[in-house]
């Protein structure tokens, strides 16, 4: 295993060192079984990535298939209720309802120029299993993901869109059955039959190189950002950009083309549930320490003898006791400003959204929304926050909520 602490490459905030180290995060923690994947993968996903056939059709099918580019929408009643100009960056809109069908396009490629016959993912909310289960139709490869108890009873539509798009869902019924149960299914999955198997993370954790491969992927959402501010705002910086934070895919691809931009406030939000002190909260930087989770060194919620706190969120997507080695690093450098919202914060913020904007959020981006209501903005300021995902999954979550107000 490598374990070292060099600093970052003097400069810049994107890229990790040469061992997959951002700051004093990241890494690759791995049974030996899977180093032989890993290092394939490691060796060769940029010269994959980055070659011109590849760049090709990866962009053709986020243009034609995905829907891209996604709008940068000014959201003017939102706007004056917080007396500044918000921008959303739409992915809900994208084919499948949210940010992580960018990654899982890319990666399908990447599995099928590496000669994989088979796909395993994990998921939490939904949206990565429906995305990947998605890829896999599209490319006719045989799909398994593994989600937790907890979470395929509360996310009931996704799991029937993954099953109607020919994937086994498997359930975790270990731990608190959710997303953290889901990836350590996953993860033993992967060491059973490591030459044929291609693990489609879906979120910027795991060891490296999935933290940069899946920023590098996400990246399209903050490339296509600047060019969009500029053409609505006649420049490429906004003041502020805000995203929810699990794993923290959609935060990694909204922050990438700015992380090196110092004059952009990078604020990343993370789930609070009950509170932070509750007990119940999924709020890692707050409540995290230094360790080992999936794969790599980072911000880990544990115990003093180094057992994983379980997480609570109403957010099934946020609902994870870590955070990826990047945004550990932004934290612990202080680039990125990080805050968290409750779950009855983000159930206020996602029906204030709908009642203003005629926009239903996924409760993950709801986080971000309600994190507005913390900051104090300048009437010129000029914030982006990436709506990641739409609401038709959480509506039974939804539904109760109004009940409840009723």
């Amino acid at each position: 295993m490598i374990n070292i602490t060099t600093p970052l490459n003097k400069g810049t905030y994107k890229q990790p060192n040469i061992f997959g180290y951002y700051g004093n995060f990241g890494g690759a923690y791995i049974p030996e079984m899977l180093h032989r994947n890993v290092e394939e993968l490691r060796t060769r996903y940029l010269e994959i990535m980055y070659d011109d056939a590849f760049q090709k059709e990866f962009k053709d099918l986020l243009h034609d298939y995905v829907g891209r580019p996604t709008p940068l929408y000014l959201a003017k009643r939102l706007s004056k209720l917080h007396n500044t100009n918000i921008y959303l960056k739409r992915e809900d809109l994208n084919h499948t309802g949210a940010h992580k069908i960018n990654n899982t396009v890319g990666q399908i490629l990447l599995a099928l120029k590496l000669g994989k016959k088979r796909i395993i993912a994990e998921t939490g909310a939904g949206q990565h299993g429906v995305a990947t289960a998605t890829v896999c139709a599209l490319k006719g490869i045989e799909c398994v993901v593994y989600m937790g108890s907890k979470d395929i009873e509360r996310q009931a539509p996704n799991v029937a869109r993954m099953k109607m798009l020919g994937a086994k869902v498997v359930p975790a019924t270990s731990g608190s059955q959710t997303l953290k149960d889901a990836t350590n299914e996953a993860i033993r999955a992967w060491i059973n039959d490591p030459l044929d198997t291609h693990y489609i993370i879906g979120s910027v954790v795991g060891p490296h190189p999935y933290p940069d491969m899946v920023a590098r992927f996400q990246s399209i959402i903050s490339e296509e950002t600047r060019w969009q501010l500029k053409e609505k705002t006649g420049t490429e910086l906004p003041t502020h950009v805000m995203a929810c934070v699990g794993g923290g895919s959609n935060a990694a691809g909204m922050f990438y083309h700015y992380l090196d931009e110092l004059s952009v406030q990078l604020v990343a939000v993370e789930a609070a549930g009950h509170g932070v002190n509750s007990g119940m909260s999924a709020a890692t930087t707050q409540l995290g320490k230094p360790g080992i989770l999936h794969g790599s060194k980072s911000l880990v919620m544990q115990t003093e003898d180094g057992q994983v706190v379980e997480p609570h969120s109403i957010s099934a997507g946020l609902d994870y006791p870590g955070v990826g080695p990047l945004h550990a690093h932004l934290y612990e450098s202080g680039r990125g400003t990080f805050l968290s919202a409750t779950d009855d914060e983000s159930l206020k913020a996602a029906f204030e959204l709908a009642k203003l904007e005629g926009i239903i959020p996924a409760l993950e981006s709801a986080h971000a929304l309600a994190a507005l209501h913390q900051m104090k903005f300048k009437q010129s300021d000029v914030v982006v926050v990436c709506l990641s995902g739409r609401g038709d999954k959480d509506l039974a979550t939804y539904m109760k909520a109004m009940d409840i107000k009723e």
